[in-house]
């Protein structure tokens, strides 16, 4: 069962819609993931959200499933490049929040993105984390910037 203090997720860039259509739903709290590499949507969301007076959280990518587990995620909003009969093409992490939405019962949403990624990022945008190098240059980074969602793992799709 979901708790009662459980809050909305968001991944990705939206399109500034969806941040009328939260505070229309009157939704207080709302945590953000990041987005690594870049955190784009850590800015983009947190700046679009405290517009309209509605409380941004913000977790890294890789701490989800662990809201998940907790029983704290009420709904997950996923941003979208493209969407067909097959699924949506989203921001790389959105499979595994429509799995981990699927295996909790927790509908997940796709909503268009504001921003159209390349497939593949940069090694460097790996080995290095707000300018500072954190990996050798040895060492290859391998950075899908988006993923296919399974339509499967989809409860609706908007726009």
């Amino acid at each position: 069962m979901i708790k009662k203090n459980s809050v909305v997720l968001l991944q990705g860039v939206f399109e500034p819609s969806i941040f009328d259509l939260l505070k229309k739903r009157k939704v207080k709290d709302v945590f953000i993931l990041e987005g690594r590499p870049g955190l784009d949507a850590a800015k983009h969301s947190c700046r679009e959200l405290l517009k309209r007076k509605i409380k941004p959280t913000l977790i890294a990518d890789n701490m989800a499933g662990f809201l998940f587990y907790k029983k704290l995620v009420k709904e997950v909003w996923l941003s979208y490049q493209s969407v067909d009969k097959s699924g949506a093409l989203c921001q790389i992490g959105g499979l595994i929040l429509g799995v981990l939405g699927r295996r909790h019962k927790v509908p997940v949403y796709a909503y268009p993105s504001s921003q159209k990624l390349q497939l593949l990022g940069r090694p460097k945008d790996i080995s290095h984390f707000n300018g500072i190098k954190v990996a050798s240059n040895s060492i290859p980074g391998y950075v899908p910037l988006v993923e296919q969602v399974p339509g499967k793992y989809i409860d609706k799709t908007y726009g």
